[in-house]
């Protein structure tokens, strides 16, 4: 170790070291050290001086942002979030951006939303804490920079002075510690992680998180990996809604809003982020993919949040039009089986719905071969810590309708519930046809996400245990988005009941995952992931077929916008080229 590196190594605490020692031995790439560094709370310039003490072939200060900033034709490949850009200077003052979305499913409710389109128009107008930054990395938001303590059982924000709410006033740490204290209740976004009370302010600018148990990556559950967790105004009550009460920090700011059709922003001048460059943003809300590609195509729309393989082929085809941008991650579709009551309590029945699927094939047909087959656990190969010793499920339609039959269950009839949403109406038909092949009778029920969603949570504060999502169908498909890390899958659907609408129990579950959030470094995190893959997989309370690679377009002539498959869509920077 040099002694640059050795005097940069002991400025920082254990956890902050761990990343610096797995740089320098090589257990790290360049990629992964930025990103585990900007968790930890290194700054930019940090790692830069970290990577030339340690010989990087490239010792340049890293790119961060702060703000909001198989083969497809025509797509990029990237990891996280990402920037479609030009080269400065070539972006026109001014200009409305017309943005074809997702129809909010639900209200825009900051802590209680619960879907894509719902979140899109919610973090356009609110900011979290950390942001996004290259690939997955984070990157300072409202937070300046955090620090763990030793164990990682605290953590310190330091935040952004000079800015303002979008209603007058100054944004302060009462802001934050009100919408922790708000997210913390019993059944709240964060109470896994923080209880009420345990979020206190040293001064205006400075907060500190004490936690439940130590995590050492706590600062994902506070960014836009967790989209409930927006700051919102210190008086900000549980249920106000941005519609009812326009409000934020960010960039734009909301003008009127019609769930059925559009939310239309006009730019945020005082922006601490710097005055945008459009003059505003039009989100044209529909769930119909042919509906947003001819609004691309015609000149409607400039801009396609979330685009399919299937019925984009148009826009995919056109690269000299269109611009379009694959975001690898682990988002994913998650066919959902109630195992506490019902037709799905045999884990035998589970196992021969999962036997019955090609998956590799689902891949290709629904997604054009953009994607990673799954394994029935919501650890993506993309995260460093997969475990890829796991034997991947392959299809076995004799195996499956042995085990139908040794339930009781041959000829098995039911109904899936669907979303009318990108290409799932497409995977839902293939996967009738595979299942068809085991013997059951699948009847599909289609339809808008105004009303889908109650047929996955009819209501989130069921006491039944695992209390939380209940009353919805025992069959059918959800989306889950992009995160970071795992952890709100983890917690959400399957150790608690928040979104668990397989309302799965399972304490080896739940213990793995507590010994995962409780591993401080990435080599502490590999053996209770493991765990978590085998007991998810051997149990089968959701088939996951796939991770998607989220697909984003744009018109030729629009750049800077930053994505993260997760509905964000952060056009601080973004604008039309001259």
């Amino acid at each position: 170790m040099t002694e640059k590196l050795d005097q940069l190594r002991n400025s920082v605490g254990p956890l902050q070291q761990d990343v610096i020692d797995g740089l320098a031995s090589g257990s790290l790439n360049r990629r992964s050290f930025l990103v585990r560094g900007s968790v930890v709370g290194l700054s930019a310039a940090f790692m830069g001086s970290v990577l030339a003490a340690c010989g990087s072939d490239s010792t340049s200060t890293p790119s961060t942002t702060e703000g909001g900033s198989g083969d497809t034709s025509g797509a990029t490949d990237t990891t996280g979030a990402t920037e479609t850009t030009v080269a400065a200077g070539a972006i026109k003052e001014g200009g409305n951006l017309r943005i074809a979305a997702q129809r909010p499913g639900s209200e825009l409710d900051p802590i209680a939303m619960d879907n894509l389109g719902s979140y899109t128009p919610v973090v356009t107008a609110f900011e979290y804490l950390c942001g996004p930054g290259e690939g997955a990395a984070l990157a300072p938001m409202l937070a300046t920079e955090w620090t763990p303590n030793d164990d990682g059982s605290e953590w310190t924000f330091k935040l952004r002075e000079g800015v303002t709410w979008h209603s007058g006033g100054a944004f302060t740490s009462a802001d934050v510690v009100a919408t922790m204290d708000r997210l913390s209740v019993e059944g709240g976004k964060l109470a896994a992680y923080l209880a009420p009370g345990s979020t206190t302010a040293a001064d205006d600018f400075t907060v500190t998180m004490k936690l439940n148990t130590p995590d050492g990556q706590f600062p994902y559950n506070v960014c836009h990996w967790n989209p409930q967790t927006v700051i919102t105004p210190a008086d900000y009550v549980a249920g106000t809604t941005l519609d009812k009460r326009p409000d934020g920090t960010g960039a734009f700011k909301l003008d009127s809003y019609d769930a059925a059709t559009t939310a239309k922003f006009s730019r945020n001048d005082a922006y601490w982020g710097g005055k945008p460059k459009l003059e505003s943003l039009e989100f044209i809300f529909s769930d119909d993919i042919a509906t947003q590609v001819t609004g691309l195509q015609s000149g409607a729309a400039d801009v396609i949040v979330q685009l399919s393989v299937i019925g984009g082929e148009a826009i995919l085809n056109n690269p000299d039009q269109f611009t379009v941008t694959a975001i690898r991650g682990a988002a994913h579709r998650q066919l959902w089986m109630n195992v506490r009551e019902g037709t799905f309590t045999d884990v035998n029945v589970r196992t021969a719905i999962a036997l019955a699927f090609d998956r590799q094939a689902l891949v290709d047909t629904a997604l054009g071969g953009k994607g990673d087959v799954g394994n029935d656990h919501p650890i993506a190969p993309v995260y460093e810590f997969f475990d890829a010793s796991l034997a991947q499920r392959e299809r076995d339609v004799e195996k499956a309708k042995s085990l139908l039959d040794g339930a009781g269950k041959a000829g098995l009839a039911i109904t899936m519930h669907v979303p009318k949403l990108q290409e799932i109406p497409q995977l839902a038909e293939l996967m009738q046809s595979q299942l068809k092949d085991i013997g059951m009778d699948v009847t599909l029920n289609v339809e808008s996400t105004d009303t889908f969603y109650d047929r996955w949570c009819k209501v989130y504060d069921s006491k039944t245990e695992p209390a939380g999502c209940d009353g919805g169908e025992e069959f059918g498909i959800v989306d889950y988005g992009n995160r970071g890390v795992p952890d709100v899958y983890l917690v959400k659907a399957y150790a608690t009941g928040e979104w668990n609408s397989a309302h799965y129990i399972s304490e080896p579950f739940n213990t793995a995952v507590k010994d995962y959030q409780a591993a401080l470094t990435l080599d502490d995190r590999k053996e209770p992931v493991s765990r978590i893959q085998k007991i998810a997989n051997t149990d089968v309370p959701y088939v996951i077929p796939y991770f998607y690679n989220g697909l984003f377009a744009t018109a030729a002539n629009v750049t800077g916008v930053v994505a993260t498959g997760l509905g964000h869509y952060y056009c601080d920077k973004a604008g039309f080229t001259a």
